[in-house]
């Protein structure tokens, strides 16, 4: 039988979406499968869906922001993973890096840029949404910053983040990082796992 493969909706301005990339290949090596990467922009997807980010959301909950940095710990000891960088200038703009992906996708660059652009925002965190530490940071990266930034403002590029995030909302997601497996919707690093189980066919 045909294993479906997991699609990842993501945007790089989550730090929970880092933390599913970096868990990711493990995952793909045991299913047998790789994950569909798919960049959507989650501003947009809160603005459709009323959501905010989890910044707002704990803010001033007793109990509620210790919880998630304790599901954080979790989930970082579970997939043997390293723990994200805090990134100083959050939150950090994503359209132009979001863009950027999309632009990176018909350059055929995709996964070396998808790599670079959530290393700089959470392994060694800088102020991505500045074109010029951008531009520097993925050129670093081996990746043609400039060319990829440049090809982020033209139509299409733009027209295909925008439909990519409208799909998202239309599949039922809210936020990032959401995952499908078929038409089974998963939101939350911490459903890597039923993921995992449903690729293989024990959920």
């Amino acid at each position: 039988m045909t294993k479906t493969s997991p699609q990842f909706l993501f945007d790089f301005g989550s730090p929970n979406a880092f933390l599913s990339h970096e868990a990711i290949p493990a995952i793909e090596q045991r299913i047998g499968v790789k994950f569909e990467y798919v960049p959507i922009l989650l501003g947009g997807i809160f603005k459709a869906t009323n959501n905010r980010s989890p910044a707002e959301t704990l803010a001033g909950v007793k109990n509620k922001p210790e919880f998630n940095a304790l599901e954080t710990e979790r989930f970082v000891r579970r997939f043997g993973v390293k723990p994200y960088t805090m990134n100083p200038f959050f939150p950090v703009n994503t359209l132009n890096l979001m863009r950027a992906a999309v632009a990176a996708q018909f350059e055929g660059v995709f996964e070396t840029y998808v790599d670079a652009a959530f290393h700089h925002m959470w392994v060694e965190p800088k102020k991505m949404d500045d074109p010029e530490v951008a531009a520097k940071a993925l050129t670093a990266s081996g990746l043609d910053g400039a060319r990829l930034l440049a090809r982020a403002q033209e139509a299409d590029v733009k027209a295909k983040l925008i439909a990519n995030t409208q799909a998202a909302v239309e599949r039922g997601a809210f936020g990032s990082p959401t995952f499908f497996v078929g038409n089974e919707i998963f939101f939350g690093k911490e459903q890597l796992r039923e993921v995992e189980e449903m690729v293989l066919g024990k959920c």
